[in-house]
C-alpha cells in the first residue's frame, strides 16, 4: 500500500494465545495520527455471539472498516453457526473480489475457542504456527514476546498480558491499555 493511500493512522496491536485450553484474544487502546494520539481507550477487541455461538475478535486498521469485516463475519458465521473456519473462508473471498471490500484496511484475529485464525484482505485466513497470532503496529514485538513465553508454565492470559506490555515498551504506536477477552 502506498503511503499516499494511508492517512497516516497508526496504532492497535493484537494478539491471539491459545494454550491449556484458553484463547485469549487482547488488544491495546492506542489510535495514533502521525505522532500524536488521538486517543487511549479505544476497544479493539468484541465479543460475538452469531447464532448462539460465542466468538471473539481483535481488530487492526481503519475502525470503521473492521467494524464492517465483523459485521460481514457475523453474517457468515448466521449462515454458518459453530462453523468459524468456513466462515472466515468466506469472508475472506468476498474481501477478496468484493470491489467495495478490496479497499477496507484492517486485519482481524478470530477464536471460538477451538480455531486461532488471522483474517486478512489479501485473501488470507491462516491459522497460526505455535498457537500465537499477532496484528497491528506493535505485532512483531508481541509475537516475538508470546511465543519465548508458550514453552513455560504460564496461562494464555498472563502470555497475552506480558506480550503486550513488552510491545508497548518497544513500540511507540501501542499502550498499555488492555481489553482482554478470553473463551
Amino acid at each position: 500500500m502506498a503511503d499516499s493511500d494511508f492517512p497516516g493512522w497508526h496504532g492497535t496491536t493484537i494478539i491471539g494465545v491459545k494454550k491449556g485450553g484458553q484463547v485469549v484474544i487482547a488488544g491495546d487502546g492506542q489510535v495514533s495520527l502521525g505522532q500524536t494520539v488521538i486517543k487511549g481507550t479505544a476497544r479493539k477487541v468484541r465479543r460475538l455471539s452469531p447464532g448462539g455461538f460465542e466468538v471473539v475478535a481483535g481488530f487492526a486498521g481503519s475502525t470503521a472498516d473492521a467494524f464492517t469485516l465483523l459485521e460481514r463475519l457475523e453474517t457468515k458465521l448466521e449462515a454458518t453457526p459453530g462453523q468459524l473456519a468456513r466462515a472466515s473462508v468466506e469472508l475472506a473471498k468476498d474481501w477478496r473480489t468484493d470491489k467495495y471490500l478490496q479497499k477496507l484496511e484492517a486485519m482481524l484475529i478470530v477464536t471460538d475457542g477451538k480455531d486461532l485464525l488471522v483474517i486478512t484482505g489479501a485473501g488470507d485466513v491462516l491459522e497460526p504456527e505455535h498457537n500465537v497470532a499477532a496484528i497491528g503496529s506493535g505485532g512483531n514485538f508481541a509475537l516475538a514476546a508470546a511465543r519465548a513465553m508458550m514453552d513455560g508454565d504460564k496461562p494464555a492470559e498472563q502470555v497475552a498480558r506480558e506480550a503486550m506490555a513488552i510491545a508497548a515498551d518497544i513500540c511507540v504506536y501501542t499502550n498499555g491499555n488492555l481489553t482482554v477477552e478470553t473463551i
